[in-house]
């Protein structure tokens, strides 16, 4: 593994790597030569590059690319142009046609690419997968997604890129949600959406910067219907703009019941089931899913994919959250419907597995 990012999520990958036996973090790279230093100091062997030296390292099979969404494929493509397999932190890029541009040359160059989020292969929504898929709720019919914050910019020392092209409620945790929704009910054809933004200015709450203002570009709360191939309706809501909630963060309800999703930027959690006539919730045990997972169990997934099979964590199903995602805002600012143009297969389930000595 070499690594072109190493801001905060970069530990918990840091800490994932370590502990898988397939995977060996070789070289990071980082606008910020120091911080890139301080943040692999608690591993050996592991050299501070250039960007370009790290794409040219031969000992170097997959760049993970942790960089701010808004370099994600500049950065993917010169991994692909060097030859290299590439696994991006969420949003795939910024755009759909930034990303439709990586996946064909990607296509072209012979190599992978692959896309966080990863939480979806632990034994949270597994489990829940494979309630639905063995009819535990029955046929599907419905389902809510629910995300509510006040803004990352309270405990976030560097959140401007939250609120830039790229970012968002929807471009930053959507893809936790959609992608689970995709995985627990299929692929989107069609999405009708609404948008607003709160407020033209957010003030940093921690760090050196605390008490700063930066501007607000994006839309702060988003709302809508996804349409799923398969008939079912999933009510969405993504906000920057709200204290709390106690609305679970995904159900899906069912001809014969209904069932609380863990929270999907998470990788367990207790899965809930309720049947119809039934009181209260009953917790379904762990039956699938990467036990004891972490920020980068995808990675390891990914790259023991035999070449001729699609990764779990595969380009094509983050190309189609990403477009849902930017359809939904175009809907939102439109008024009207939009078809989703993509596509996807359901990824692969994954059985009841430890996380040490991740395996397809």
């Amino acid at each position: 593994m070499g690594v072109v990012g190493c801001g905060a999520i970069s530990a918990q990958y840091f800490q994932t790597i370590d502990r898988l036996p397939q995977l060996r973090l070789v070289a990071v790279a980082d606008l910020d030569l120091e911080r890139a230093r301080e943040a692999v100091r608690p591993y050996t062997g592991v050299d501070v590059l250039s960007v370009a030296e790290l794409m040219a390292d031969p000992r170097v099979d997959v760049v993970l690319n942790l960089t701010v969404p808004a370099a994600h494929a500049e950065i993917a493509l010169q991994a692909i142009a060097a030859g290299k397999d590439v696994y991006c932190e969420k949003p795939l890029a910024a755009t759909v046609a930034d990303a439709g541009q990586m996946l064909r040359a990607a296509d072209a160059a012979g190599v992978r690419v692959g896309c966080a989020p990863d939480t979806v292969l632990g034994t949270g929504t597994q489990t829940a997968r494979k309630a639905i898929d063995d009819g535990v709720i029955g046929r599907p019919i419905a389902a809510t997604a629910t995300m509510m914050t006040p803004g990352h910019e309270r405990w976030h020392p560097n959140p401007d890129f939250y609120y830039v092209p790229g970012g968002g409620p929807l471009l930053d945790m959507g893809p936790y949600y959609i992608t689970s929704l995709v995985t627990l009910l299929g692929p989107v054809t069609t999405v009708i959406g609404a948008a607003s933004r709160t407020r033209a200015k957010r003030t940093i709450g921690s760090g050196p910067r605390r008490g700063e203002e930066i501007p607000v570009t994006v839309d702060t709360h988003v709302t809508g219907v996804l349409v799923h191939a398969s008939g079912v309706l999933t009510t969405l809501v993504m906000s920057f703009d709200g204290a709390a909630t106690k609305a679970p963060n995904i159900e899906v309800h069912g001809e014969k019941g209904s069932l609380v999703v863990p929270n999907p930027n998470h990788f367990d959690g207790s899965v809930l089931v309720s049947g119809v006539g039934e009181e209260g919730w009953r917790a379904l045990p762990d039956s699938a899913g990467y036990v004891g997972a972490g920020r980068g169990v995808g990675l390891a997934d990914f790259a023991a994919t035999p070449a001729d099979e699609a990764p779990r964590a595969g380009g094509s199903l983050a190309f189609h959250v990403l477009d849902v995602m930017e359809s939904l805002l175009a809907s939102a600012h439109s008024g009207a419907a939009v078809t989703i143009t993509s596509t996807c297969e359901r990824p692969s389930p994954v059985d009841l597995l430890p996380a040490q000595g991740t395996q397809v």
